[in-house]
């Protein structure tokens, strides 16, 4: 179980819950840590993955506490960004595994070549590759330009 306190570990509510597990280990690489079943109705009351060395969390909804999932809420704000070594080789998977495509992959002015999908749990997710080191102020000098 995570532990640290001076960690920041996202936690997702999704609707079927088994699912999400099985097309986040799919599409992501993520490695199931544990899951706990409610006894009552056997939804997943808990449960952690790790991508990487990136531990996240969720659960099915439990309404009466709070839990509730994006397509609920009619969406989410939130996003979710993993950097890996082979962007183009990790999006086509999440694509594969049943992610939909909302960015292509590209190359982007602040150094990254990224793209973003959306799970079929209401999640987006954005996978990048660091391309090229870029300070704060050429990334701007760069947006600028873009926009001109």
């Amino acid at each position: 179980m995570a532990g640290s306190t001076e960690a920041l570990i996202p936690y997702l509510c999704v609707r079927n819950a088994s699912e999400a597990i099985d097309f986040y280990t799919a599409a992501l690489g993520a490695r199931e840590e544990f899951r706990l079943t409610d006894p009552g109705d056997g939804r997943i009351g808990h449960a952690e993955l790790t991508i990487g060395n990136a531990r996240f969390m969720l659960s099915d909804e439990y309404p009466d506490f709070g839990a509730i999932s994006p397509p609920s809420l009619g969406g989410s704000p939130v996003k979710f960004h993993i950097y890996v070594d082979d962007v183009d080789t990790a999006f086509a998977r999440a694509i594969d595994a049943g992610g939909v495509e909302v960015r292509p992959v590209s190359d982007q002015f602040f150094g990254d070549r990224m793209g973003e999908f959306a799970d079929p749990f209401g999640h987006s997710w954005t996978l990048a590759s660091r391309i090229e080191d870029v300070t704060a102020e050429e990334m701007q000098q760069r947006w600028q330009t873009a926009n001109e």
